[in-house]
């Protein structure tokens, strides 16, 4: 995954646990939990008054208090492989309270031998919850990986429907 080089980042607290945010001058580019997997190592510049980052954690905070039932922030994308952003976005169309499986995401994108590669770029979602990855299960309905853990997106699902 590549970042833009003046990409700054920010961290707050949600009910769902702490969070680092990153912004790219092109909008949010990151938002992962605490201990999740594919969570860049690299570190970039604290910016907490930066306006995407301020406002991401505003909005994330509402959504997780079910106060909010969508985002509407500027995202940077850019850093996956176009197949990757191409998962990104259909992730995007995904209506709350309605979970997917990977093999109808890989059907969405005319490409229905790709439930691997789906089930990969799926979990490298680089903007947790924004691009709603955790509304993807298993082919049985099952809870399957999520790489900000389980319990999240256990709280993620529950949430949504209500």
């Amino acid at each position: 995954m590549q970042f833009h080089p003046l990409t700054v980042q920010a961290r707050t607290t949600t009910p769902l646990g702490p969070v680092r945010l990153a912004a790219s001058p092109g909008g949010l580019c990151g938002l992962w939990f605490e201990g999740q997997r594919h969570a860049p190592a690299r570190h970039w510049p604290d910016a907490p008054s930066h306006p995407v980052l301020q406002e991401a954690a505003r909005q994330l905070n509402q959504y997780l208090r079910g106060e909010r039932e969508g985002f509407d922030l500027p995202l940077d994308l850019s850093g996956g492989t176009p197949f990757q952003q191409s998962v990104w976005q259909a992730l995007r169309a995904v209506p709350r309270g309605a979970p997917t499986s990977y093999g109808a995401l890989a059907r969405t994108l005319n490409n229905p031998s790709a439930v691997r590669a789906v089930g990969a770029a799926v979990g490298r979602n680089p903007v947790s919850v924004v691009v709603p990855c955790h509304r993807v299960l298993g082919a049985d309905g099952s809870l399957t990986g999520y790489a900000g853990g389980l319990e999240r997106k256990t709280a993620l699902l529950a949430l949504e429907a209500a």
